[in-house]
């Protein structure tokens, strides 16, 4: 099935019945995005989200078309809401000699705007929930593709710069590095109540530990 979106922040999805207002949009986003990453893209109940935000479901199905509509739309939701606090560097600006300086700076800043803005946990969390709409226009696979891309473009950067080997190719090279941080990111987020501060600056050392010995030139 496509993924269907709504018209605009709020507007009716292919009926153009008004403006859901911004704070009861906000309530159902919010507890959408809860929903989703407790019981998974199939498991989330609309019945339960659009009751739980004092909704009938003939007036939710006046501003989403369906529950993978109301998906895309907490995603999209919240990737905008986080352009101004996370700024990540282009690709280009780590083709300098010091490659791993900068990321390890672009690492500190995006702990220090997590602790700051929980919308970026509440965008890591649903990445990872089972089952989530996998349409390629849809803002998810998009934002992944998007990653994949800087990704690829970082490490093209950090080759020129002499930074990281050039003895595999670039399309591997990329494969184990998306293999290794999604496998990370994973394991914390299971265990993300059992991590502080100082053990989740522990873990991003690590990270970054671990991304030097697979990557570093010799």
């Amino acid at each position: 099935m496509g993924s269907e979106k709504p018209v605009g922040p709020g507007k009716a999805a292919g009926s153009g019945k008004g403006v859901l207002p911004p704070e009861r949009r906000r309530e159902l986003l919010d507890t959408a995005m809860r929903e989703f990453v407790r019981h998974g893209f199939g498991g989330a109940s609309l019945n339960r989200i659009i009751r739980s935000c004092g909704m009938s479901k003939s007036s939710f199905y006046h501003y989403y078309a369906s529950k993978e509509a109301l998906f895309d739309a907490v995603v999209a939701g919240i990737t905008g809401g986080l352009r101004d606090s996370v700024k990540v560097p282009a690709p280009e600006e780590f083709a300098v000699p010091g490659f791993w300086d900068a990321v390890a700076r672009l690492s500190a800043d995006l702990m220090r705007a997590a602790g700051r803005d929980r919308r970026l946990i509440d965008l890591w969390r649903l990445f990872y929930v089972s089952d989530a709409p996998v349409a390629e226009d849809g803002p998810l696979a998009q934002l992944k593709a998007g990653i994949d891309g800087w990704l690829g473009g970082v490490l093209a950067a950090g080759r020129a710069a002499g930074a990281i080997r050039d003895d595999m190719p670039p399309s591997l090279q990329s494969e184990l590095t998306l293999a290794m941080l999604w496998t990370i990111d994973a394991w914390a987020l299971k265990n993300l109540r059992d991590i502080d501060i100082a053990e989740g600056r522990r873990l991003a050392a690590l990270q970054l530990d671990l991304l030097r010995r697979l990557l570093a030139t010799p």
